[in-house]
Parts: structure tokens; sequence; C-alpha cells
């Protein structure tokens, strides 16, 4: 996903202080004071002096659980030590046996065989075994086991696991292999649904509640880093709510916005996909990308589960994300500008166009390819549109027009125009978008329909 990649980091579980303490107050009163008190009274209070002094003297020699006026602070450390280590056993435990491996295979085309190694002469292939032409496992990821219905298990993994995937295949906990079908996927919040046979499949795991993760708390990161199977790696929620940019196309071009829960526990390559827990084992996360920069360790995000399930759900009913659709694929305007400063300079790399509302697979124009645009002077933010298809192209907007403003809001870029169409638009509402056709202003108003899985 552009700079961002999977990778985990795990860091030093930090022990947790608890303490309390109490008081206990005993007041004798007697207006003639110590010496007209009777014996009997004299020896209960010594023996009831000399019972606190042996609880605390005990307390500090053996450990009393954190209590007392007497506690010790190197006992209590302990115990919360302790205490925290057994949530991490039983958290864990409650859910790896849902998580789950996830096998991408697809078909390695004759001349494009993957560099699995070179033979001693420094030529070919070092692996005999692969065969050009067939299916072949070109990437692992990890997904965790949310729903048993009607005997088939489902599982959750990201959309960048099973991209382009001509078949995908589960390996269970026990070492056990199992051939699973893409129920839906959505490249936008980076999110999939598996289906597979729910045979002698026991356990589920918990969803648990995001918005009620705090900063600081501890969390777990379960999956297949790096392809070595089941693994732990455990951290602190680093911040609850963090907005990354992200490029869907891997163009290097910023397109969308996630919302990302931000942790110190690392996710390696294998990683993806997999759920952030809890100290109560409930799912609050599902691991996804890092920062992946020289010198950057420790910068991990999720995806919020809150945000995750109705995306989920969706994906369950219908196979995709129903979202308003506008219609056009654009290319941001200052790119088009940065384009052409670079006509002097010889062809070569090719800058790529931004890919509309948020498909996958088109095929974009080139930037250089566009002819000049009549604008006026000032107008130096909006999107190009390289083609308009549905509603768009039915209100008039056509190639190469200018849109500047959706409602009364500027955009000024294919994020921009996205992130208003998904966030603040449902489908059947009215929308006026203003354009530049032929270096005039127009607007066009219409109802926004449902983006298709097709579209």
């Amino acid at each position: 996903m552009g700079l961002f990649d999977d990778d985990f980091y795990s860091t030093k579980v930090s022990r947790r202080v608890r303490t309390t303490s109490s008081r206990d107050e005993f007041a004798f009163s007697n207006k003639k004071g110590m010496r007209s008190w009777s014996n009997v009274r004299v020896a209960f209070v010594a023996s009831f002096t000399s019972a606190v002094a042996a609880v605390l003297l005990f307390v500090l020699v053996f450990g009393g659980g954190g209590f007392g006026p007497g506690s010790h602070p190197a006992s209590v450390s302990a115990s919360g030590s302790t205490s925290l280590e057994q949530r991490t056993i039983q958290a864990s435990a409650k859910v790896r046996p849902a998580v789950v491996s996830v096998i991408n295979e697809q078909t390695v085309p004759y001349g494009l065989m993957p560099d699995t190694g070179s033979t001693e002469d420094g030529t070919g292939s070092g692996n005999d075994s692969q065969v050009q032409g067939s299916k072949q496992e070109v990437g692992v990821g990890s997904g965790v086991i949310f729903k048993l219905e009607n005997g088939k298990a489902y599982i959750i993994t990201n959309h960048h696991v099973i991209a382009n995937a001509e078949s995908v295949k589960v390996l269970l906990v026990n070492g056990e292999k199992r051939e699973a079908k893409i129920v839906g996927s959505d490249q936008i919040t980076d999110l999939a649904v598996l289906e597979m046979d729910g045979k002698d499949i026991k356990t589920v795991a918990e969803i648990g509640k995001s918005s009620k993760l705090q900063p600081a708390e501890f969390v777990l990161a379960i999956g297949n880093p790096l392809g070595l199977g089941d693994s732990l790696a455990m951290g602190i929620v680093s911040k609850t709510h963090r907005i990354v940019p992200v490029s869907l196309n891997e163009d290097g071009v910023y397109d969308w916005q996630q919302e990302v829960i931000q942790v110190n526990v690392s996710i390696n390559e294998g990683n993806s996909g997999g759920p952030l827990i809890n100290m109560d084992g409930k799912v609050v996360g599902i691991n996804s990308m890092k920062i992946a920069e020289v010198g950057v360790e420790g910068l991990g995000f999720a995806i919020p589960i809150d945000n995750a399930m109705p995306i989920v759900d969706s994906l369950m009913e219908k196979g995709y994300v129903s979202r308003p659709y506008l219609g056009v694929y654009t290319v941001d305007l200052e790119q088009y500008f940065a384009q052409q400063q670079m006509t002097d300079q010889p062809a070569g790399g090719d800058t790529k166009a931004g890919k509309g509302e948020g498909s996958a697979n088109e095929d974009s124009a080139e930037v250089q390819d566009l002819p000049d645009l009549k604008l006026p002077d000032e107008v130096l933010d909006g999107v190009i549109v390289l083609e308009a298809v549905g509603p768009a192209k039915e209100a008039g907007l056509a190639l190469n027009d200018v849109i500047v403003k959706l409602d009364e809001q500027s955009i000024g870029s294919t994020m921009e125009l996205r992130k208003y169409l998904y966030d603040q638009k449902k489908i059947g509402d009215d929308i006026k978008v203003t354009f530049y056709h032929d270096g005039k202003l127009k607007t066009a108003s219409f109802k926004l329909e449902e983006k298709t899985k097709d579209e």
C-alpha cells in the first residue's frame, strides 16, 4: 500500500505496579487515662498489638498481595507482573486456535518466474520444482475465524493478502491445509472475508470494542510473520485514532486516508490480516500495515474492529461494499502541472494517473497524453476527468473536464473527492458537481447511484 507494508516489532513488557493501602485506626478513650484501665483491658490491648505486629512482619517477609498498612512495594510489583503474564497467556490461548495462515496462489506466467535463487554458475533458478505456467504461492498472510454457520467457517483477513489470487488456501494452527473461497473483498478498507469448510473447527474469536481501547493499554498481535507460522508479539496502544495516507493503487500517489490504531507492536510481512487482541482475548483490530521507511521502528497499524465489522457484514451479505457512485475516473490537476514541467525531459519514467473513485484495476491514461487544458490562471487545484460513466456521463461530464467542487466543498485531489463522497454522501443523495468544461465554469446536479461490485 504505497509506503505502507506489513511489518511488526515486539517490545519488552513493562511491569504494572498496583498498590493499595488501608489503615485501621483503633481508639480507646478513657477520661482517667491509661493508668486507670483494668488488667483485663491492658492484656487485651497488649495481645491485639502483638497480633498486628505479627501480621505486619509476615507481610514484609512473605508478601501479602499488596494490602494493609505495611505493604511492601517489591511484593506488590512482583504480584502485578505475575498477573499480567497470566492474562497474556490466557488471552493468547483463547484466540490462537482461531488464527490461520492465508496463502495466495497465482499462476506464474512464462518468462516471469519468481527469483528463487541462483545456480552455482549464477544463471537460472535454483528451484527446479517450480514449473512456469502453474500455480505458485506468491504471498502468505494471516486471518482470524470469526464465525461458524451452516458447516462453514468464515475468516477476516486483509484485501492485500488475497489480492489477485486465483486460489486461496488456509493453514490451520494444527498444520492442516484447507481450500478457501473469497466471499468478498474491499480495497478501500483493505478487508476481505474468506469461507472454508468448518468441520472440526471449535474456536471462534470473540469480537471486542476498539472504542474502549486506551493509550498505553497492552495488546497482542497474532499471525504468521515471515511465513514462520503461529507467532505472538506484544506491545501497547500508542494512539487509539490515527489517520494515515495510503496509495490504493501502489503508484506512489496517496488517494485515500485510512483510520487506524497505532501500536508499537511490529507487523512483519505475513502478519497482515491477523488479529490484534486485548488482555481479555477479544479482537480489537485487524493488523494491516506499518511505516516502511529507513530508521522507523515500532510503528505498526491495525484497522479498528468497530470500523471493520460493518464492512465485514456488507461483504458477507453482498460480496462488496455498497457505496455512492459518482462515475468518474480522475487524475489530480497537481500531477498534470508537474508533468507539464517535465515535457522537455526525455521520455522515461511514466507518471500514472490516479484511479478515480476507488476502482482497483482500471487501465489508466498517462498524464503526458492529456491535451492542453483550458483553465483560468487562478485554478491550480482540482481533478481531471479521464473518463465519465454512469450518472456523471448522463449529467454531461466528459474527458478533460476539471472538477473543482462537490456541492459547496472544494475538491483539490482524488483523495478529497473520495473522502467527501464516501464519508458525507449516501446512495440516492443529490449532489452538485462544479467543473470547468473548455475553460467555462459549469454545474451538474444528479442523484448518486450505488457502486456495484463490477464497477
